[in-house]
């Protein structure tokens, strides 16, 4: 059990490394408007400016300034449970953690300006990617005080990406609009992974991964809005995103390297809006994330393949109504299906799967040029039986051959929920 075979061991480093900086976990918080609508026809609605989060063409429905700011909480909960690998002996049990998920604080800014009947253009600071798990409880749970836990699996994982956009539209005849816009996002990562392996002086501590890295990349956006007439419009964009690279400590088969390359999807949705009475809004969107374009991530320098992937593209589909009460009041509903990425590939340490979103919201109109927005979602998933391999179980299983031929294959059941809340403040110039 003490003479590791390094070759082996680095494996076990590469894939968690790359099973965690590579999680699908897309964030939907740019606005408390969205939140309370499931964001249902948010790339066209733009009753805010935060529309330029979704559509940069919508910008051409305003004709004054606008700014809108807020915060959302994102309160997610994830629990990894019954952890367990098979052997000779029986089921061998590593445990569980009922909190596995950080909670976090997600602000956005936006910013829309008219210059004349034809041209707009609008700043926005927001977020589309983010996550955080820490599953470093288990990591210490050695069965029969000899088989160490998955280490190589388990751990803290943190990433969080700011976008900083600049965009412009343009009206080209009553019908038809189309906009673009600059994405400059900036990201950063913390990792770890480690635990505790036997050694003939007793357990002892054994870091695996340790990585601590950020960059800025840039990607950008285009779209287009269609008005039928004033109550009846569809809008269209399409997010370009980049392949990112963060510089920092990254460190792989006990090697040091500069920098990290991780593709971030791209993002295509249409959306719809209906006026159907006075008072009464119906909208609907449906958005593709090309998630199946993150099929490898490599290290510089020299371009060294870390780990393949097998993710697929994922749609959500969402509708909503807004309902206008009175003068001061404006209530929105809305309901979303949210497909997971995760295809052949699963992972621990960032579950995944399919979500249903229920949604409310609310805007107080506090004057003819000031409002408040609040939305509130319930995010539920499904639980989730998963297996991934770990090569720290594979060679200790290769060192002790009577405990099975299948003991690196690791086993759990996971859930992944969240309650975000959301306010913003719109002001109209």
């Amino acid at each position: 059990m003490k003479n590791f075979n390094k070759t082996l061991i680095a494996v076990s480093v590469a894939l968690a490394s790359t099973q965690t900086m590579a999680a699908g976990f897309q964030l939907n918080s740019q606005s408390a408007t969205g939140i309370g609508r499931a964001f249902a026809g948010d790339a066209v609605i733009a009753d805010n400016a935060s529309v330029l989060s979704r559509n940069p063409a919508a910008m051409a429905l305003f004709d004054e300034k606008q700014l809108s700011m807020g915060l959302t909480y994102a309160d997610v909960q994830v629990e990894v449970q019954d952890v367990f690998v098979n052997s000779n002996l029986g089921e061998i049990h590593y445990g569980s953690v009922d909190d596995a998920a950080e909670a976090k604080v997600i602000p956005n800014f936006y910013y829309v300006s008219p210059v004349n009947d034809k041209f707009a253009y609008g700043v926005a600071m927001f977020s589309n990617f983010g996550t955080g798990t820490d599953t470093t409880d288990l990591s210490n749970n050695m069965a029969m005080g000899v088989l160490p836990a998955p280490i190589d699996l388990l751990g803290k994982t943190e990433v969080t990406t700011i976008n900083f956009n600049l965009s412009a539209s343009y009206r080209i005849n009553d019908n038809l609009s189309v906009g673009a816009g600059l994405d400059v996002i900036y990201g950063s990562g913390v990792l770890t992974r480690g635990g505790a392996m036997p050694s003939a002086q007793g357990p002892q501590h054994l870091d695996l991964v340790d990585v601590d890295a950020d960059g800025i990349a840039f990607g950008g956006i285009v779209g287009a809005v269609y008005e039928i007439n004033a109550d009846h419009r569809f809008g269209v964009s399409y997010r370009f995103s980049p392949e990112f690279t963060a510089d920092g400590t990254v460190m792989s088969s006990f090697v040091d390297y500069e920098e990290i390359n991780i593709p971030i999807p791209d993002i295509f949705q249409v959306a719809g809006f209906h006026q159907l009475t006075d008072t009464f809004a119906l909208h609907y969107t449906a958005q593709m994330t090309t998630w199946g374009d993150f099929h490898e991530i490599t290290l510089d320098p020299g371009q060294v393949p870390l780990k393949k992937y097998a993710w697929d593209d994922s749609w959500l589909f969402s509708v909503g109504g807004t309902y206008t009460l009175n003068n001061n009041w404006t209530l929105r509903a809305g309901y979303m299906f949210d497909q997971g990425v995760v295809g052949e590939v699963s992972s621990i340490s960032i579950p995944d799967s399919d979500r249903q979103w229920y949604t409310m919201g609310a805007t107080y109109n506090l004057s003819k040029h000031t409002s408040l927005d609040f939305g509130i979602a319930f995010v539920r998933g499904e639980e989730t039986q998963l297996t991934e391999q770990s090569a720290i179980l594979g060679l200790v299983g290769q060192q002790m051959p009577g405990l099975g031929d299948d003991l690196g294959t690791v086993h759990a059941t996971t859930t992944s929920n969240a309650t975000y809340y959301s306010i913003q403040y719109n002001y109209k110039f």
